[in-house]
C-alpha cells in the first residue's frame, strides 16, 4: 500500500489589501465581533487584479485574545474578470503586540501569528485552474493594510 503524497508548498500570488476603520460590533452571542472593511488594494503573481472596495473582514475576539479571520473579498482583473477570496485564519501574540498591531504600530512580525486558508472563486476561464487548488498564507498586519502571500499546496 503506498502512503500519500507529502505536500509541498509554491509560491502563487500576494496580495496588498487596504483597510478602512475598524468597526467595533461589541460582544454578540458568538463572542467580540468586529469588522473592518476592505477598501481596495492589488494581486500580483499567478494572476494581477485590482481588490475592489466592498468586503471587510469579520473578525471575531476570542476570550484568549488571540482574532479569528473571516474576510471576503473581490478583486477585477485587467480585463474585466472578477476573483472573489475568501481568507479564514488567526491572528494571535500577546496581549500588548496584538494591542499595538489594533492600534497601527509598526510592530516585527516575529512577534505575532498570522495565518489564513485561502480560497479562490471565478468565472474567468483562464483561472479556474485556481479553484482547484489549496492555498494557506503567511500574513503581515501594517496600519491600514494586510499583506501575505499565498502558497498553493502541492
Amino acid at each position: 500500500m503506498s502512503a500519500p503524497a507529502v505536500p509541498g508548498l509554491e509560491a502563487a500570488f500576494d496580495v496588498a489589501a487596504r483597510l478602512g476603520t475598524l468597526e467595533d460590533h461589541g460582544v454578540t452571542r458568538a463572542g467580540h465581533r468586529r469588522v473592518v472593511p476592505v477598501v481596495g488594494g492589488q494581486v500580483t503573481g499567478l494572476f494581477e487584479a485590482d481588490i475592489l472596495p466592498g468586503g471587510a473582514d469579520r473578525q471575531l475576539v476570542r476570550p484568549d485574545g488571540a482574532v479569528e479571520i473571516d474576510a471576503r473579498y473581490s478583486a477585477r482583473t485587467a480585463d474585466g474578470g472578477h476573483v472573489d477570496i475568501r481568507t479564514v485564519g488567526v491572528r494571535s501574540g500577546r496581549p500588548e503586540i496584538l494591542a499595538a498591531l489594533l492600534r497601527g504600530d509598526a510592530v516585527d512580525v516575529s512577534e505575532y501569528y498570522f495565518r489564513l486558508c485561502v480560497r479562490l472563486e471565478t468565472s474567468v476561464p483562464a483561472l479556474a485552474v485556481l479553484e482547484q487548488c489549496v492555498f494557506v498564507a503567511s500574513a503581515i498586519r501594517e496600519g491600514d493594510r494586510v499583506r501575505y502571500t499565498a502558497y498553493r499546496v502541492t
